[in-house]
């Protein structure tokens, strides 16, 4: 409205000078009358102004909408994978689904319901009708809860609840972090054990996120820290409540290595899953003990954050504009008295692609080409700009953070492999390195 204000001023209450040219009335200062096609001329500037400002205010609730989403916890997770029937099959289940993209790959899963409490663990395929769009599946084991009676529920690559479910004893410890102790499990893998691994799982998920890697682990002679950080419903939440896209999480995990030290490691492989691959490069660039950084094994991670905000921007048909006032409310200063951020979350120093060559701890990227939630473009990239240090391994098919899921056997053989070669007696001065094997082609799929 301003500019309609500049153009035409409140005219003064005089009244009109009979008889005077249109010309001399304005100069008079008496009203001009109007004719209809100027009425409709100051209308549509008026009306486009205003329209233009909701426009603006609208475009500006919805950045900050898109900003909130994206840095505040959910505590909640929408149950939207029908349950359509339970069949007992001799002594075992088999569950008859809607037949979504989640529930129509193959691969071993967890399914969880009546809001979380409760879990099973479901296995192949026995059936799939497209027409009828319903999928059958072997149901493995159910930890918790009645399957029976769920009518829906949500899919998860958490496959096992605890270490118990997969065979191996555990500890409950607890780490020391800012605000208060934070809960992790640690699965030990005997006493001469002097490297760990420290799994950090991705947003919204927890802790038995990285049950799926503990076995590998083991096998390589690590004991696993499966850590909580801010935030994530079993940490302490951080003062502001709202996720720093590991910004702020890194600091959990140099409370972990900490942990891992004073309770005889010498070094530590780092895990991360999604958001947690953003936080274990975090964490190797910027904490006091990124010189104990072995490795890392980053499964599908966040490699560049404006990336992945702009794709989930595109999926949630958000203007590209939009989405990028988004991001600006989040990383600029003037922005945090509306996201809630206690602090900026700088996503150009999260952009890993750009700052390939800083990155100097070995790492192997699992990432799979239908990654529907982050794309695996930068993980590519990342590997393309720093051979050296960064090795890339695709997958298909599998979804989100499921390449596990998907092939766990051929996940387990690369991270095995290379690990063995990272974790191998460092050659002396002038030793030439073994080499690498070229990495395996991706699964053909089914």
């Amino acid at each position: 409205m301003a500019s309609s204000q500049r153009l035409l001023p409140d005219p003064p209450r005089i009244s009109p000078t009979r008889g005077k040219s249109a010309p001399a009335a304005a100069a008079s200062g008496a009203e001009v009358p109007m004719s209809g096609s100027a009425k409709w001329a100051v209308g549509g500037i008026i009306g486009g102004s205003a329209a233009a400002g909701l426009l603006a205010a609208g475009s500006s609730a919805l950045a900050l909408y898109f900003a909130r989403r994206v840095i505040t916890p959910a505590r909640a997770r929408d149950e939207d994978q029908e349950v359509l029937a339970v069949i007992r099959d001799g002594h075992g289940l088999q569950v008859i689904l809607a037949a979504t993209d989640d529930a129509t790959v193959e691969g071993t899963y967890g399914f969880f319901f009546d809001g979380g409490r409760g879990h099973a663990r479901i296995g192949q395929i026995i059936s799939y009708s497209p027409a009828e769009r319903t999928v059958q599946r072997e149901v493995e084991a159910v930890y918790s809860g009645d399957l029976t009676t769920a009518r829906r529920g949500y899919w998860s690559g958490v496959a096992h609840p605890d270490p118990a479910s997969i065979g191996l004893p555990y500890e409950e410890v607890q780490i020391e972090a800012d605000g208060g102790n934070a809960p992790a499990w640690l699965v030990r893998a005997g006493p001469e054990a002097d490297i760990w691994a420290i799994m950090i799982h991705g947003r919204g998920a927890s802790r038995q996120e990285g049950l799926r890697a503990v076995r590998t682990a083991r096998e390589l002679g690590m004991s696993s820290l499966l850590i909580s950080y801010r935030n994530d419903g079993l940490a302490p939440s951080a003062p502001d409540g709202r996720y720093g896209l590991g910004s702020t999480e890194w600091r959990d995990v140099d409370a972990a290595i900490g942990y891992a030290l004073g309770h005889g490691a010498r070094e530590v492989v780092l895990f991360g899953w999604s958001m947690g691959g953003a936080i274990c490069l975090q964490t190797a660039d910027l904490s006091r003990y990124h010189h104990l950084i072995r490795a890392m094994v980053l499964d599908a991670p966040v490699i560049n954050w404006v990336n992945v905000l702009a794709h989930h921007a595109d999926l949630n048909r958000i203007p590209s504009a939009v989405g990028r006032y988004g991001q600006l409310m989040m990383s600029h200063r003037l922005g945090r008295r509306l996201t809630g951020l206690a602090a900026p979350v700088d996503l150009k120093t999260m952009d890993w692609v750009s700052r390939a060559v800083e990155l100097r701890t070995p790492t192997l990227i699992l990432h799979s080409v239908d990654d529907e939630y982050v794309p695996y473009g930068p993980s590519a990239a990342l590997a393309e700009k720093n051979p050296e240090m960064v090795t890339f391994e695709s997958f298909n098919r599998a979804l989100h953070t499921k390449e596990w899921n998907v092939d766990p056997e051929r996940w387990e053989r690369l991270v095995l492999a290379w690990l063995r070669r990272q974790l191998a007696p460092r050659p002396n001065p002038g030793q030439p390195k073994a080499e690498w094997p070229r990495p395996e082609a991706p699964s053909a799929p089914r």
